[in-house]
């Protein structure tokens, strides 16, 4: 029989009830069907959240980067390491936070942290020309959809492979700071193929935990901040796919 949705823990289920055979079956397929109908609508309401981050991102950065009276002033002084680390402080909060803060409050902290990001990000348009910007962007939207989608839909457990990707992610970020100081542009190269594989593989990881978290017992402030969180969390993996990406085949300008 189907998973029980949220919330109908302590009710009797129908193998409990006094109904003959055929009724049972009908009283698993309705719950079954509810279930679904409610795993669905909180999907979609993780992807939207993530989407109009996405969105609130792209507008803070091309509207900074596009403007000189407004990234001057930030890239032009210490300002600017003040931007690229503001987006870790949000990742810690929200690490850390998350389960203290209430539904209102971790959405604000979401938007914040994607306009901070924003921020961070206007640089690719000092750096790449729009075209290649805008083609790394449907790159990273087709492989990101296709990944989650698999996420989504396999049956294959992928819990198995959450802290090989962990350990993964962890040597890119090592790489990346050791990089900072050498400057090689083939670790770069390295560093940004590795990057890509371990993102992709957290995407498909991070969809489906968070299709089996939605299964446990959630009131709806509680279902609420799971959106918000799982959102969070896809919107991470897209968004340093998109740079990797585009450090790999973006075209910079003249």
């Amino acid at each position: 029989p189907a998973a029980m949705p949220p919330g109908t823990g302590p009710q009797r289920g129908p193998h409990q009830m006094n109904l003959p055979p055929f009724a049972r079956e009908a009283a698993y397929a309705q719950t079954g069907a509810a279930f679904d109908e409610g795993l669905r609508r909180h999907m979609l309401r993780v992807y939207n959240y993530m989407a109009l981050g996405l969105v609130l991102t792209g507008i803070v950065a091309f509207v900074v980067g596009t403007t000189p009276a407004l990234y001057v002033p930030i890239f032009s002084t210490p300002l600017k390491w003040v931007v690229m680390l503001a987006p870790l402080a949000f990742v810690l909060v929200f690490s850390f936070r998350i389960h203290k803060m209430s539904a209102a409050g971790a959405q604000t902290a979401f938007w914040a942290f994607c306009a901070v990001m924003g921020l961070s990000l206007s640089s690719i348009f000092l750096v790449f020309t729009g075209a290649s910007i805008a083609r790394t962007f449907f790159i990273t939207a087709a492989m990101f959809g296709a990944t989650s989608l698999y996420g989504y839909t396999t049956k294959r457990d992928l819990s198995k492979f959450g802290s090989f990707l962990v350990m993964g992610l962890i040597g890119v970020i090592i790489a990346s700071l050791v990089n900072i100081f050498i400057g090689s542009s083939m670790l770069q190269f390295v560093v940004s193929v590795a990057g890509v594989l371990v993102f992709v593989g957290l995407t498909a990881w991070d969809t489906q935990s968070i299709k089996e978290q939605y299964s446990e017992n959630w009131d709806h402030e509680s279902s609420q901040k799971l959106a918000v969180f799982g959102a969070f969390s896809l919107y991470l993996n897209f968004v340093n796919l998109f740079q990797l990406l585009l450090s790999l085949t973006g075209q910079r300008e003249e």
